[in-house]
């Protein structure tokens, strides 16, 4: 059968608004796909609907597709989308509503069955992560337009593909390469040069504004990674091997409809802006379904001091001291106190904003009194009485509700996943039949050693790449090397240990090294380094994604045949 050509035009809740018309104009294309959701952005819309049980969807997706909702029924282009988060078949009602009122021909279906909140008293939020066989079902059935809940981010080209080939559950192989292509474009122009490693090779010119990736898919999964012509930024194997690394952990990469043996993945540079995937294997999936699980985890509230110039330690030291006597005294502590002293701050310095550094105070509590007035009221009443200079970047407001993500697992065929028609038929869509439980792969040989020879103290940026992200209260770091020989390197000396010791944050947290040598990477897991989510805001950065970038700033000695 043909190749199918599916592109990607959202990578997240507020990408760029135009890709969609982008996608739709540069080229040939059969299917698009519009990822919106995000742990934090399913908290965002858990918090949308309790003002308003009729909301719980991307709203932004509605607004893009009153602009090239024609132009894609003209060109004969499927969308698959899914922005309907929490509220799949209010939005499908909403873009049949669009296209009656534009007087367009669409027929729009959506898949259900997700939502698991009365599973889970107390969750604000509560879904199951779907795969793929909903969506092919309604792309089968005839749908222009699939709107979905909470799938996993890869179904939304598992599910084309397999509608399009035919595919059935069982057929792994053909559905882990699927996986492969969706992953890579999930995260839209990540994959074309955007949050880059080496970005500094291709041209700042060339990243001002790159194009967003499309897949050409075959039936037997394999498939070329590429863009539009004529569109900014770039595809390589190192623009893909960054993706393929983002946000993942071991070479098993469970989902629901297959077990993905990343492993096994090969890349190949195809031509210019072209990756060729190939080898991928598949195993049966496990028996249960991740279920991402948000809920109000308390109230948070925060200042920045600006302490600048001479003694900054004393100055940190003195308005501690104060802010915890006044904390002390009010009627109410604050559950959890937590200082930071960023230090930005130059020796005889040029301007005064390089002369300064950053005290950061957060608190949390479940009571949003104790992070009220009682603790703004204390900020501020320093104004005059403080370390000299005193001033904070903004005043503290009311304390604000933060959301705690957890994850938990239940039955495959503890959910009832639906089909829902473009004429109202409902289809139920069966738990696979096979599964396989979850296990370590045996970790593979790792390459020789370089020969010994003078090393020179440098960046580990210099020789190897990194992307970086986070899993619930979890951090992963892909690192990958350019070059056998850097790979050779890399694999010996980057082990877990060395990782903490430049990590200085993850030296009390457990940390796992997965190697992929077909990729020349290592991806390393580090528990509980974002503590209750990127919701909870734990750290200065909370969805770890300059956490690569940090580790490639540090320093080790490196043979100077590499540099």
């Amino acid at each position: 059968m043909t190749v199918l050509r599916i592109g990607n035009f959202s990578g997240f809740y507020g990408d760029r608004f135009d890709a969609l018309r982008e996608m739709l104009t540069g080229g040939e294309l059969d299917v698009l796909t519009g990822d919106y959701l995000a742990e934090l952005t399913m908290l965002i819309l858990g918090r949308d609907r309790l003002k308003d049980p009729a909301a719980g969807y991307a709203r932004t997706f509605l607004r893009q597709l009153e602009e090239c909702l024609g132009l894609a029924h003209e060109r004969g282009v499927r969308i698959v989308t899914n922005a309907g988060g929490l509220n799949p078949a209010g939005l499908a009602a909403h873009v049949r509503d669009l296209a009656d009122r534009l007087g367009i021909p669409v027929r729009v279906a959506h898949v259900e069955g997700d939502d698991l909140a009365a599973s889970f008293p107390g969750a604000l939020t509560a879904h199951a992560y779907l795969g793929g066989f909903g969506i092919a079902a309604c792309l089968r059935a005839g749908a222009d337009i699939v709107v979905t809940g909470r799938v996993t981010d890869a179904a939304l080209v598992t599910g084309p593909a397999a509608a399009h080939f035919g595919w059935q559950p069982g057929e792994y192989d053909r559905l882990a390469g699927a996986v492969v292509a969706g992953h890579v474009l999930e995260c839209g122009a990540q994959a074309t040069g955007g949050n880059y490693a080496f970005f500094t090779d291709h041209g700042l010119e060339r990243l001002r504004h790159p194009g967003f990736p499309l897949a050409e898919i075959h039936a037997d999964g394999t498939c070329v990674v590429t863009k539009h012509p004529g569109t900014g930024g770039v595809v390589d194997t190192g623009t893909v091997t960054a993706q393929l690394l983002y946000e993942t952990g071991g070479a098993r990469y469970a989902g629901p409809d297959v077990t993905t043996r990343l492993d096994t993945v090969r890349l190949r540079q195809d031509g210019p802006d072209r990756v060729r995937v190939e080898g991928v294997r598949g195993e049966a999936p496990p028996p249960t379904l991740k279920v991402g699980r948000g809920r109000l985890g308390g109230f948070r509230n925060e200042v920045t001091f600006v302490l600048t110039g001479l003694d900054i330690e004393r100055k940190a030291e003195l308005v501690r001291r104060q802010m915890e006597d006044a904390l002390g005294a009010a009627k109410s502590r604050p559950a959890e106190v937590r200082w930071d002293l960023v230090r930005t701050d130059r020796a005889d310095a040029d301007s005064e904003e390089t002369a300064s550094a950053l005290l950061r105070l957060v608190v949390r509590d479940r009571d949003p009194q104790a992070v009220g007035r009682a603790f703004s009221g204390a900020a501020v009443e320093l104004a005059l009485a403080g370390y000299p200079g005193f001033h904070m970047l903004a005043p503290p407001g009311k304390g604000a509700p933060y959301g705690v993500f957890e994850a938990a697992h239940v039955p495959q065929d503890a959910v009832e996943h639906l089909a829902v028609l473009h004429d109202g038929r409902r289809i139920a869509v069966p738990p696979p039949h096979d599964t396989r439980a979850l296990g370590d792969v045996p970790e593979p040989p790792l390459p020789d050693a370089l020969p010994g020879g003078p090393a020179r103290r440098a960046p580990l940026g210099l020789v190897a790449g990194a992307r970086s992200g986070d899993k619930g209260g979890d951090a992963n770091v892909g690192v990958w090397a350019r070059s056998e020989d850097g790979w050779r390197w890399l694999a010996h000396e980057l082990t877990a240990d060395r990782f903490r010791q430049l990590i200085p944050e993850s030296r009390a947290l457990p940390v796992t090294r997965h190697v992929l040598p077909r990729l020349r990477a290592l991806n390393f897991v580090v528990e509980g380094l974002l503590g209750e989510g990127v919701a909870a805001q734990h750290r200065f950065d909370p969805q770890a994604k300059a956490l690569g970038e940090w580790l490639r700033s540090r320093h080790l000695d490196i043979p100077e045949a590499l540099l």
